[in-house]
């Protein structure tokens, strides 16, 4: 059957894909798992409690919770009666949640656990429409979710069917808030078929993805990416396997050995990081293999292009090193998808030279998300590309280097505010991004800054942060770092040390620590630092070089508001709040301009 809506997966899935596991958690130690007809008659049991309450089309629920399969069945049971649904992270500050739950007039929310429930039922007098909230974990004195399913049971699913069929493809069907740096979130408005449009494209980009698959699911539900990526999984059967948390991501990959997973470069980074550390502590015949085979995979590319040689070393180098990077990650690795910022390409190299395909994808909440990505075949990739553009979506350049888009996938608009959906969706349809890129090899799309975070100096010359920051979190000593200067004399940076492995460093020079803050005070720490930053400088021009740096004891966080969920700079709130430590690099004692 064709698919034109979201919920037009739960028959499809009935129909094509009876699993014993297709939604998968764990819960109290071991892993739980859900079948076809379980989630399907959830779902349906969850529609009609809905609309014995009264809910239907026009009105809102929030879900805020981390991935688990009630967010699955939530999601499908409001998709089936054209209620809107307003995800919500979980680290939303109580200001911007009073603001969405009033924007979006949400009258019913579910959340995860108590921490959620306290969140909300604090600030529940401040949303007039709020009427109950549902929790999936089960509290004293809180109403569950399974009271909305049970209320269900037995209802009229004729009734159902018939709202169903009103429902059209170019009807709202979520509302995102994306944070973005500064003011009010915005609600991005997506309709069925921006969505529907996005995961099945995707999924041609896909092949190999069925039934027999497995996929573990850790990045949040809550943001298009994962959301788009589960709805693709569902389309070709795979079951889905929820990650416990971030921490528990490697040894949730040992026990699902999925074959797929998406991810965002901070975390392929921090994989990265723990195989070399691991290999900076062999000795002998073991250590120099393991360097070998490491500098091999950085010159990798696809093809063959490298020559036969190098292609019988590479074959070696997995035989003996790189099989214990995919053992690290299950063993069973097909294919990984990376969205969110962009990816090193030392990464993607060496990566794929290990028979780890990651594919860079790239695209906003706005686009449902996806644009562009690389793709397996090997005449439609490229390092430091984002690929091509998906089937159906119009990709070009303005003038001015921004990239622009058209097509299925771009949203209806920002809710409520036509003013703001006229900035970004031209006359003419074509999306406005905010990106810069280019095309190489005429085909494929390079992203290269974003056009608002571009700054020029004192001296009148314009500065690509993102380029910069890129290449400096090559050092294994740079976790973070965000790149500064606008209006002035010339690029500094804020630096977030690698501590693990600043630390063995330290140890061996014999320098003693007993804190972060502590150590980034140590100078001979700071030439360190310096001496990494000074060696990647000599990639860039003398004006967009960094000339300073002031270290931070702590890493930017989502909790202190200066990332976005998807891990993106919050570059005024970093700004803001290390003001004394940019004027020690900008300025003297006495506030004069150095």
């Amino acid at each position: 059957m064709e698919i034109t809506r979201i919920f037009d997966l739960l028959p499809q899935l009935k129909e094509k894909y009876q699993k014993p596991d297709l939604l998968n958690s764990k819960v109290n130690g071991k892993w739980v798992s859900l079948s076809t007809n379980e989630v399907v008659d959830t779902a349906n049991n969850l529609s009609l409690g809905l609309m014995k309450m009264g809910l239907g089309k026009e009105d809102a629920i929030g879900n805020m919770s981390p991935n688990r399969p009630e967010w699955n069945m939530i999601d499908f049971g409001m998709s089936q009666l054209g209620v809107k649904h307003v995800p919500l992270y979980p680290t939303l500050s109580a200001k911007d949640l009073v603001f969405i739950l009033n924007d979006a007039g949400v009258k019913i929310a579910f959340v995860s656990d108590k921490e959620m429930y306290d969140k909300i039922s604090s600030i529940k007098d401040q949303v007039e429409t709020l009427q109950e909230i549902y929790s999936y974990e089960k509290m004293p004195g809180v109403k569950h979710w399974t009271e909305v399913r049970d209320a269900g049971k037995g209802g009229d699913m004729a009734a159902l069917e018939a709202i169903k069929k009103e429902i059209k493809p170019d009807d709202l069907a979520t509302l995102i808030y994306t944070s973005g740096t500064t003011g009010n979130p915005k609600g991005v408005m997506l309709t069925h078929n921006n969505i529907v449009s996005n995961f099945t494209i995707s999924a041609k980009v896909l092949p190999n993805l069925g039934p027999d698959y497995r996929a573990l699911s850790f990045l949040p539900l809550s943001h298009i990416f994962e959301r788009m990526i589960g709805y693709l999984y569902l389309s070709r059967g795979v079951s889905i396997w929820y990650a416990e948390s971030m921490e528990t991501i490697g040894d949730n990959l040992k026990e699902v050995q999925p074959q797929v997973f998406t991810t965002v470069p901070r975390l392929l980074e921090k994989v990265y990081d723990k195989i070399v550390a691991k290999g900076l502590e062999l000795t002998g015949i073991k250590k120099a293999l393991f360097f070998w085979a490491l500098k091999l995979g950085l010159r990798y590319e696809v093809s063959g292009r490298n020559g036969a040689w190098y292609e019988f070393q590479l074959k070696l180098a997995n035989k003996i090193i790189f099989k214990k990077w995919r053992e690290a990650l299950g063993g069973k690795i097909v294919i990984i998808v990376s969205g969110g910022a962009a990816l090193q390409q030392r990464l993607a190299r060496v990566f794929w030279s290990a028979q780890i395909p990651v594919l860079e994808g790239y695209g906003l909440t706005e686009t449902s998300p996806v644009i562009s990505v690389t793709r397996l075949e090997h005449e439609n990739m490229a390092f430091s590309t984002v690929g091509v553009p998906i089937t159906g979506v119009e990709v070009k350049i303005a003038e001015d280097g921004e990239i622009l888009c058209k097509g299925p996938n771009v949203m209806k608009g920002y809710y409520k505010r036509p003013d703001l959906t006229a900035e970004v969706i031209d006359k003419d349809g074509w999306f406005h991004t905010g990106d810069i890129g280019e095309w190489l090899e005429g085909k494929f799309l390079k992203i290269t800054d974003r056009k608002k975070e571009m700054f020029k100096t004192a001296g009148g010359k314009y500065v690509t942060p993102q380029v910069l920051e890129n290449k400096y979190k090559e050092s294994p000593f740079v976790e973070q770092i965000m790149v500064i200067g606008e209006n002035q004399r010339f690029p500094a940076a804020l630096v977030v040390p690698n501590f693990e492995k600043v630390e063995g460093w330290c140890k061996k020079k014999g320098i003693t620590y007993t804190s972060p803050a502590e150590i980034i005070k140590n100078e001979q720490v700071h030439d360190k630092i310096w001496r990494e930053i000074s060696a990647l400088n000599a990639d860039f021009g003398h004006w967009e070089q960094v000339k300073k740096f002031e270290m931070l004891d702590q890493e930017f966080s989502i909790d202190k508001s200066e990332l976005t969920p998807k891990l993106s700079l919050k570059r005024k709130v970093i700004l803001a709040n290390n003001k004394e430590l940019i004027e020690k690099i900008y300025f003297d004692e006495n506030k004069v301009q150095i």
